[in-house]
């Protein structure tokens, strides 16, 4: 069984609970604390983690990341969360793909802010309301390489995204922060919505072509041959996934 949790860096490739059409991927929405853990336990082999819920909750814990690779579960991470959960545990086994995770990954980047975005709920496919800092500075990366921008106007721009709360983070504010008004603010508006890049999208759709070239099966190993340490908090945390399941 393959199982991916993911929301808005899939944004309008997912209905049904699957990714454009692929009945071969159970698509959840954003993980949150357990959720991996409760996919093991269902029989999950192949777990893809891009989207992660972190504010109104707990966020996946890297133990069930360690607790599914030692069940022989690969487990998989890109875009998001997903990304620095990988960067944090690819020593232990977790497949880190795409961009952002190599941005995590080198230390280029450590703010987990820099991939944190408002979203519409489940209703709404959790259609994106603001713009990753991530996507942000690569589309300004882009703009600087191909000289569609200015210098100037690229270092305003990017000062504004990284001072600007992850909420409060669209084009339009980033523009309207850097001090650009009246028509030379339309102008450059104008420019990051016509150029902007989703590096977000890219590496979940990375990692979704990804497992779909995986075998569903576990595949336990001589260097995965150790468990999580059963502390009181994580045997808390099993019992009540279990209890929920055989309810």
């Amino acid at each position: 069984m393959k199982i991916l949790f993911a929301g808005p860096s899939l944004y309008g490739h997912i209905r049904d609970e699957r990714v454009d059409g692929d009945a071969t991927i159970a698509c959840l929405p954003p993980a949150q604390q357990g959720d991996l853990a409760r996919a093991v336990l269902q029989g999950a082999s192949i777990i893809g983690l891009i989207d992660g819920r972190y504010e109104d909750v707990a966020a996946v814990w890297h133990k069930e990341i360690l607790f599914a690779i030692a069940e022989g579960a690969t487990v998989l991470g890109s875009a998001s969360m997903g990304a620095m959960r990988a960067a944090e545990c690819e020593e232990f086994g977790m497949i880190g793909l795409g961009q952002v995770f190599e941005l995590y990954r080198s230390g280029a980047v450590t703010d987990d802010g820099a991939v944190a975005q408002s979203h519409g709920p489940p209703e709404l496919d959790n259609m994106p309301l603001t713009e990753a800092l991530v996507n942000v500075e690569a589309t300004l990366k882009h703009l600087g390489k191909t000289n569609t921008l200015a210098h100037e106007e690229i270092a305003r721009l990017g000062a504004s995204a990284r001072q600007l709360f992850f909420k409060e983070r669209t084009y339009a504010s980033v523009v309207a922060a850097a001090g650009f008004a009246d028509q030379e603010g339309e102008r450059i508006l104008a420019v990051l919505e016509a150029r902007k890049l989703d590096i977000k999208q890219q590496d979940a759709l990375l990692l979704v072509k990804h497992m779909r070239r995986l075998a569903p099966v576990r595949r336990p190993s001589a260097a995965n041959a150790w468990a999580p340490a059963q502390t009181r908090v994580w045997r808390t945390m099993m019992q009540g996934l279990d209890r929920s399941l055989r309810a």
